[in-house]
C-alpha cells in the first residue's frame, strides 16, 4: 500500500563556490507522529524528524553532508528529477 506524502518542499544547498543547488524533498508522516524524509533525486539520503520542523532541519543537514561528500570525492552532483506531466496518486492493495 502506498502512503500519502503529505507535504513537500525544495531544499537549497550551497556548494563551496556559493552556488545554490535545489532538490525536492517529501516529508512523509508516520503513525507515531514522526516524519520520514525522502529525496526523489537522491535515494541514498535517509533521515527523519520527531516533528515537521525537526524533519526540515534534518533534511537540510543530510542534504548538505551528502553533497559535500560528493564534492570532496570529485563525484558529479545528482540532477533534480522533474516528473513529466501530472503526478497520479493511487493506492495498491496486494493480497498474499
Amino acid at each position: 500500500m502506498l502512503k500519502d506524502m503529505a507535504t513537500s518542499s525544495t531544499v537549497p544547498a550551497k556548494s563551496r563556490n556559493g552556488r545554490k543547488h535545489r532538490y525536492t524533498v517529501y516529508f512523509e508522516p508516520q503513525v507515531d507522529g514522526t516524519y520520514n524524509v525522502v529525496f526523489p533525486a537522491i535515494p541514498e539520503i535517509v533521515s527523519f524528524g520527531r516533528s515537521l520542523e525537526e524533519a526540515r532541519r534534518m533534511a537540510a543537514d543530510a542534504l548538505r553532508c551528502h553533497l559535500e561528500g560528493l564534492v570532496k570525492d570529485g563525484v558529479a552532483l545528482p540532477e533534480e528529477k522533474v516528473p513529466r506531466g501530472k503526478l497520479s496518486k493511487e493506492e495498491l492493495v496486494i493480497r498474499l
